[in-house]
């Protein structure tokens, strides 16, 4: 039977994603792995080299940026054959939840760190000025941790958890950005087909020479690809090398997406091809 990893507990963003995916391709017969970690999630994936197996996880937010923990651990599919086969993105409306009876009864907020981040506005306008912050591995999950019994303690996540987990929201639409949207991938074994609306996903490093990200980024342009994120992260090899990460628009065997890789090739180091995928 299909598995599919994904950032549990059950009624976690990420699980709304997976519900998605699962409804876009046809995935009804399957077992769900709720995972405690992105990297537990990757983890998996990494060793079963399944081809009926899939992984949904969080990789940008549209307010707090990237999710670091994904782009990180990505690499740990380096030699398998998974790769990210689509994305979509799910709106974000946090609200606070617990048992207290008024905002200034609360002097601990738990959640995921970005969830804390995307309401910190409202943390810092409504509640105590002495409140203490602790990350939580998921929203749901630290909502689900919450107990009659801790009225001082509060967790921000999405309504459905809180619904799900029979915790009492004290206060809805907390997040500082309406606007608020994470964008998830699945990852899995299989190919995609081109579609005509499709990403492709790699990373690399350059030689520590004047213009060499230039160069990349010249070789996109010349083959007039648009490029729709670019990151950098710390190699973790030597201190002042750094791994790029970039989503392009199309797919790898499109005939200008093709040629612009193999030419990136010759000018970088430690490339590696996350996929090229659908947008759903």
């Amino acid at each position: 039977m299909t598995k599919i990893y994904y950032l549990g507990p059950q009624a976690s963003y990420c699980d709304c994603a997976r519900d998605k995916f699962v409804r876009t391709f046809f995935l009804e017969e399957h077992e769900d792995t709720p995972e405690r970690s992105i990297l537990s999630v990757i983890k998996k994936l990494a060793q079963i080299e399944n081809k009926d197996a899939y992984g949904v996880i969080p990789i940008e937010n549209s307010v707090e940026g990237v999710v670091r923990e994904t782009i990180d651990n990505l690499c740990l599919l380096k030699n398998t054959n998974m790769k990210i086969l689509a994305e979509t993105s799910i709106p974000v409306n946090h609200c606070l939840a617990g048992y207290a009876k008024t905002l200034d009864d609360i002097d601990t907020v738990i959640s995921h760190p970005q969830a804390i981040a995307q309401c910190y506005g409202f943390i810092t306008d409504n509640l105590r000025e002495d409140v203490i912050l602790k990350n939580e591995l998921s929203t749901a999950l630290a909502i689900k941790g919450i107990l009659p019994e801790q009225p001082n303690l509060a967790a921000i996540g999405s309504e459905y958890a809180a619904k799900l987990y029979n915790v009492p929201v004290i206060r809805s639409g907390i997040n500082d950005m309406e606007s608020n949207t994470t964008r998830f991938v699945l990852i899995g074994s299989k190919r995609n087909k081109i579609t005509g609306n499709d990403k492709t996903g790699f990373s690399f490093s350059t030689p520590n020479t004047p213009g060499a990200l230039c160069k990349i980024l010249k070789i996109l342009d010349e083959h007039q690809i648009n490029m729709t994120y670019i990151d950098s992260r710390p190699s973790k090899k030597s201190l002042g090398e750094y791994v790029f990460y970039v989503d392009i628009d199309g797919h790898v065997l499109t005939d200008n997406v093709s040629k612009a890789l193999f030419e990136i090739l010759q000018n970088v180091s430690d490339f590696q091809y996350f996929g090229s995928y659908t947008k759903v």
